[in-house]
């Protein structure tokens, strides 16, 4: 089995790697720092090979499918936020974060997809988030990618279903999690993070048992069930309060 993880460098992507290698998967480790993924491949056993490329560019997209066709598990995990006002945020940071959370994302579980499912076999994980469910003031960019991500996996599953495909779509939404999502983005979690460690693992478990939303953490699925049930102006006001907390 093979496994190619997106974002992989650090963070839920580099214990995503490591959890799948101790499963005996080979894997394709991709990110834009070819030093942090050379570390990430001495601490796996399985074999490995590394890709440096930015896959916020189209092109590269569609090299790296080219590259790498025989995939059984694809993971989308690359991508990374801002946080601040709309207005006053940086149009420059947020071209390029649509790039690599939505364009990126959509680029490579379509060409992904449609091999497997010639093969009627197969699995993508695209990782989301918690804000993909919520609207999200102060982080509004970041958190309307991951909207798209859930919308856009929501509609894929639904049509593998009625096909009866045996090719699988999940999503891992998590809340805060300890990695370097924070330095990039800004901002300090008023909540403790999950460890990547604990995300991975629970996002493997409940991918190999055929699950879809994956929901790491028990207040962050209670938070996404409450969500469901209020109306949008009061989610975006809770939102709002929250995410000032954040800004540094």
């Amino acid at each position: 089995m093979k496994a190619l993880i997106t974002g992989a460098s650090s963070g839920i992507g580099r214990a995503i790697a490591i959890a799948l290698s101790k499963k005996g998967y080979e894997l394709v480790l991709v990110a834009r720092d070819r030093e942090k993924l050379k570390k990430v491949q001495s601490e796996i056993q399985s074999s490995t090979e590394i890709v440096s490329m930015d896959l916020s560019e189209v092109e590269n997209c569609a090299i790296l499918h080219d590259r790498y066709k025989d995939i059984d598990l694809l993971v989308n995990n690359a991508g990374f936020g801002d946080c601040g006002y709309f207005d006053l945020t940086s149009l420059e940071k947020e071209i390029r974060m649509i790039n690599t959370n939505i364009v990126g994302y959509h680029v490579l579980t379509k060409l992904y997809l449609k091999d497997m499912r010639d093969k009627d076999k197969g699995t993508i994980l695209n990782v989301a988030s918690l804000g993909g469910f919520l609207p999200g003031p102060l982080m509004a960019t970041y958190y309307a990618t991951k909207a798209y991500v859930v919308r856009l996996s929501e509609a894929i599953r639904e049509e593998l279903k009625s096909e009866q495909s045996n090719v699988q779509i999940s999503i891992l939404c998590p809340g805060p999690v300890d990695t370097n999502f924070n330095k990039v983005a800004n901002v300090q979690f008023a909540l403790k993070g999950l460890s990547s460690e604990y995300v991975a693992n629970y996002a493997i478990k409940r991918l190999f048992k055929g699950k879809f939303y994956i929901v790491p953490g028990f207040k962050i699925r209670l938070a996404r069930s409450c969500a469901k049930l209020a109306p949008t102006s009061l989610t975006a006001k809770i939102t709002y309060k929250m995410q000032k907390k954040k800004i540094r």
